[in-house]
């Protein structure tokens, strides 16, 4: 078998090792059956073609007809000719598959079943990937380039699965690709003939040579390092280091802290929140509602046996009007609206990728980052950012009804999408007989969630703990209203299966409690985090009840549709029912051992080892260091500071007044001669000077610099991917890219000020318009200078490697080695 042909089956076969993360998204193993059959018949129809010796475009137009005809046969539209030819039937079912997989992605969550839609796209995508791979591997003798398709197919379930994507694909993709690219090389080396070592001996192809063992195992050494440095530095959020030594910082993160992805895992999170010791401060918030109900930031709506879990929100940006006012719904049932006004922050500790806010906001601002909201679970959530330290202000629409309102609520026709996807329960008899017991004899929608709701009362046995039992045999869930025993979140999955099982659809919303008040602000802790049920009433939304016995949650409220079960007969002065100082929040019960208590405040005795002056000496070391830190750390800040003075200084306007210069070459008065340079040269050095300060700061600012561009396309790209349109930087952006196009290519440069004053106003204008942790970045740590300086260390290095290299030639040249080796020959 010729080269080219062995190529092309290896080439097939690095594309099926590619798919191998597919597996993460399917359910069982059917999409890897078509896709090595389509595969292989698109290897075996290249190979043919070139055994054939056919020109490029048809081992090309080979392929693609073999790729549909095996479409055509795996799925079938009942149309084609012989079974086999595709028709115009054909065709419209491939389009119909096309829909049919893409309202699958939105229906089905990973791992999915096998649905025709999705495996005609997994198998149209693989065969289209070995078709590229094909081409480009051994027509364009390109391999490298076929990793870029190849990693097409790895983006999918990256993009899609709601958990991290295991290594073990990614590694034998991979593997594939390695492959692909050993083989070519080998390939290659074969097209000289016989390889010869240095001694006259030749060696077979595959026989190491010195110089390919040494190159080998630098490049497993590089791979290392690029594969394990990334694992292993604590600064990453994916560092390795992080996953073992850290615990999520919010109920929103993703277990490191990160968060930034929107994929989660509430209830867990939740639960480590209650039973940990600590009190740590996550939010403060102002409203102007005097009677604010539960601060919440996700919903769990997705019920297995295994208990409520939560899904990846989707929704549209918040800067293009995602946020919509709930009194403009026709369907409303009436309900008390009023508007309110609230002022959230937004600690460090708290960094998740939902963002705190309470129910129906219809106004947003001040997120700093990319933000977007999901109508359906109303929540806040972002896929590149956090809440670490936001500060933001939303206004938001609180409804209140009261009871004969709800009841005027009708039932949902058992057709109904909420009703299909929110209503379903798994199957347990023993919840089943509960619900129809407790709801026998109730007319209304809101009678009979009312009569599970109250069914959640001290007086039926339920209290509050921390330890609930578990119960072999049994979910959760279930164990809870046997033992009837437990805390927040047990309460609110079980409210909300009971209702799911009732037919009403429900689900368990997160957030925290009113939390403590402070001064005009509400103080929120890990302690305030809370769970509770939403159910959907036709014509009001969605509706909160709490079933959580209020007198063990601190900053507990409850309304008028969803009393305080456990109230007593006085009269209160509140209708919250909010706990007394130094009662349990929804974590623990008791103050005697709280965590925040000084054990040791006021004890005698206490001394420290201090200085003559009466300082601590560890305080003064620990001063200078952090100094010295510091110093270290404005380093690069003050680099970027003297280089843009330098460059505004060259770019000022600046009069010269020469005199003439006297025929004897002295001026008069015995002054040194002055050379001046001519208005043009000077106008292109401060065009230039401008210029380089422009580039600095979109390197900066994260802006993407491509030198092939001319100035002019390089300022209006600015403009648009900075989204600097309709102000004052955007003209500022025109004027350097003019007076830089004017430098280089005209005749007469541009003249005149104004190039200072436009660099700062772009700089302004990009600032307004980054995050925050770009503009920190580009104050703290510029990359246009950590880019200059990693290039002067890169050149560095390969001085000192060529310097070692020769002085290693020089030292061969004088091996006693070589010189006994010279006189045994004689």
């Amino acid at each position: 078998m010729t080269g080219r042909r062995r190529l092309g089956l290896v080439a097939a076969a690095a594309t099926l090792l590619s798919a191998a993360p597919l597996y993460a998204i399917f359910d069982t193993w059917t999409w890897l059956l078509q896709a090595m059959l389509a595969v292989g018949l698109v290897a075996g129809a290249a190979v043919l073609a070139r055994t054939l010796r056919f020109p490029v475009w048809a081992q090309a137009a080979g392929m693609v007809a073999v790729l549909l005809l095996t479409l055509t046969w795996m799925f079938p539209s009942g149309e084609e000719l012989l079974a086999l030819i595709p028709g115009p039937g054909t065709f419209a079912h491939f389009g119909e598959l096309f829909t049919e997989a893409g309202n699958d992605t939105r229906s089905y969550g990973v791992p999915v079943p096998d649905r025709e839609g999705l495996l005609f796209l997994s198998t149209l995508g693989i065969g289209g990937v070995a078709v590229v791979v094909d081409l480009l591997t051994v027509v364009a003798r390109r391999p490298a380039l076929a990793g870029l398709p190849m990693l097409a197919i790895y983006s999918v379930p990256v993009a899609v699965y709601v958990d991290s994507v295991p290594v073990v694909p990614f590694i034998v993709g991979a593997t594939g690709f390695l492959w692909l690219l050993v083989a070519d090389n080998v390939d290659r080396v074969r097209r000289f003939g016989r390889r010869f070592t240095g001694d006259g001996r030749d060696v077979d192809v595959w026989e190491p040579s010195p110089l390919a063992a040494a190159g080998r195992r630098l490049a497993v050494a590089g791979v290392a390092v690029a594969v394990l440095l990334p694992l292993i530095v604590p600064g990453l959020d994916t560092g390795l280091l992080n996953r073992l030594t850290q615990v999520g910082t919010g109920p929103g993160g993703n277990g490191t802290g990160s968060g930034g992805n929107g994929r989660i895992n509430l209830v867990a999170s939740l639960s480590g929140f209650l039973k940990t010791t600590a009190v740590t401060d996550y939010v403060k918030v102002r409203t102007s509602e005097p009677d604010p109900f539960y601060l919440r930031f996700g919903i769990a709506d997705v019920l297995t046996e295994g208990g409520f879990s939560n899904r990846t929100p989707t929704g549209q940006p918040i800067s293009r009007g995602a946020l919509t006012d709930p009194r403009d719904d026709q369907g409303s049932n009436g309900g008390d609206y009023e508007s309110y006004r609230a002022d959230v922050e937004i600690t460090n500790d708290f960094a998740q990728a939902l963002a705190p806010v309470y129910s129906s906001p219809v106004d947003l601002d001040g997120l700093d980052g990319p933000w977007s909201y999901d109508p359906s679970a109303g929540v806040v959530y972002s896929n590149r950012t956090t809440t670490r330290g936001q500060k933001y202000s939303f206004d938001y629409v609180r409804a209140k009804y009261t009871p004969a309102q709800l009841r005027r609520a009708e039932q949902l026709p058992r057709e109904d999408s909420r009703v299909q996807q929110l209503a379903s329960t798994p199957e347990d008899p023993k919840v089943e007989d509960l619900v129809r017991r407790l709801t026998r004899g109730q007319d209304t929608e809101y009678d009979k969630v009312l009569a599970l709701y109250e069914y959640f009362s001290k007086d039926n046995g339920f209290t509050y703990s921390l330890q609930a039992p578990d119960v072999d045999g049994a979910s959760a869930i279930s164990s809870f209203l046997d033992n009837k025993a437990g805390y927040c979140q047990q309460y609110a999955a079980a409210l909300a299966w009971m209702v799911r099982e009732a037919g009403i659809p429900a689900r368990v919303a997160f957030g925290f409690t009113r939390g403590t008040k402070d001064g005009d602000a509400y103080v929120l802790t890990n302690r305030n985090a809370h769970a509770w049920t939403e159910v959907y009433f036709d014509g009001f939304g969605w509706i909160p009840f709490d079933a959580t016995p209020a007198a063990d949650v601190v900053g507990s409220t409850r309304s008028a549709w969803a009393p305080d079960n456990d109230r007593v007969e006085e009269p209160t002065a509140s209708a919250s029912a909010t706990a007394a100082p130094g009662a349990t929040s929804s974590a623990a019960a008791g103050a005697a051992d709280r965590p925040d208590r000084d054990q040791d405040a006021g004890l005698a005795g206490t001394t420290s080892t201090t200085t003559g002056s009466g300082f601590p000496t560890g305080a003064l070391i620990a001063v200078a260091v952090a100094a010295l830190l510091i110093a270290l750390l404005l380093v690069p800040a003050l680099r970027r500071v003297l280089v843009r003075r330098r460059r505004h200084a060259a770019t000022e306007p600046v009069t010269v007044t020469a005199a003439a210069a006297s025929p004897g070459g002295a001026p008069p008065g015995g002054a040194p001669a002055v050379t001046v340079t001519t208005e043009s040269v000077r106008a292109r050095a401060d065009a230039h000077a401008a210029w380089d300060e422009l580039v600095d700061t979109m390197l900066d600012y994260q802006v993407t610099v491509d030198p092939t561009e001319t100035p002019r396309h390089t300022a209006q790209r600015l403009i648009r991917e900075a989204e600097l349109k309709a102000t004052p930087a955007a003209d500022a952006a025109v004027l350097l890219g003019s007076a830089e196009e004017r430098a280089r290519y005209a005749r007469s440069p541009l003249r005149g000020d104004g190039l200072t004053e436009a660099l700062t106003m772009v700089r302004k204008g990009l600032a307004e318009t980054s995050d925050k942790r770009t503009r920190l970045r580009a104050v703290l740590l510029p990359p246009s200078v950590m880019l200059r300086w990693r290039l002067a260390v890169g050149d560095t290095s390969s001085r000192w490697m060529g310097a070692l290299s020769r002085m290693r030639d020089s030292a061969i040249r004088f091996s006693p080695r070589r010189l006994l080796a010279n006189r045994s020959a004689r």
